[in-house]
């Protein structure tokens, strides 16, 4: 007879090789031409957020195009995998305005930018719900998805204002 703490410990490294499979298919949303880029200006918070503001709207565009395009015959997957490799890309954005501020840099200007994007991606994926709401072609399958990013960007705006203000505030940090 299985013990509950060998079934427990059984079941956990069932789940530890799936999520170690799942994370290897997970493909990275930047290319390597981008990859370079980033890494070239790491150290530069206004070129490092020009630079994923202007991935976030590529990947739009490519979304955008797809569902444009007569020929897509599997565009509910490649509307969640665009709209995916969005949400990887502007995550990952947030996560490097985390970095900066907590080395104190300035961010005043990059985050007027920012800003200025958050609405235009909000608009995007608010006319993309709407279009898919109205469509009922993809049925619900990005629906979770879809929201899951119109909360980031909701928050995100309030969150990168509230940081422009205290930043403004401030003076901007440190570094000028």
């Amino acid at each position: 007879m299985i013990s509950t703490s060998q079934k427990l410990t059984r079941l956990l490294v069932v789940l530890l090789l799936l999520s170690t499979v799942w994370a290897q298919r997970r493909r990275d949303p930047l290319n390597p031409n981008e990859a370079d880029q980033l890494r070239d200006a790491a150290q530069e918070p206004a070129a490092r957020l020009k630079l994923y503001l202007q991935f976030a709207r590529t990947r739009l565009a490519s979304l955008e195009q797809m569902r444009a395009d007569p020929k897509v015959t599997d565009r509910a997957k490649q509307t969640h995998d665009r709209l995916q490799d969005f949400l990887d890309v502007y995550d990952e954005m947030n996560d490097n305005i985390d970095t900066f501020v907590e080395r104190k840099a300035d961010l005043r200007k990059p985050l007027k930018a920012v800003i200025e994007a958050d609405t235009e991606f909000q608009a995007k994926v608010r006319g993309l719900k709407s279009s898919l709401e109205a469509s009922k072609e993809d049925a619900g399958q990005s629906d979770f998805l879809l929201t899951n990013v119109l909360e980031t960007l909701d928050s995100s705006v309030q969150d990168h204002r509230q940081l422009l203000k205290h930043q403004e505030e401030e003076g901007g940090g440190k570094k000028k």
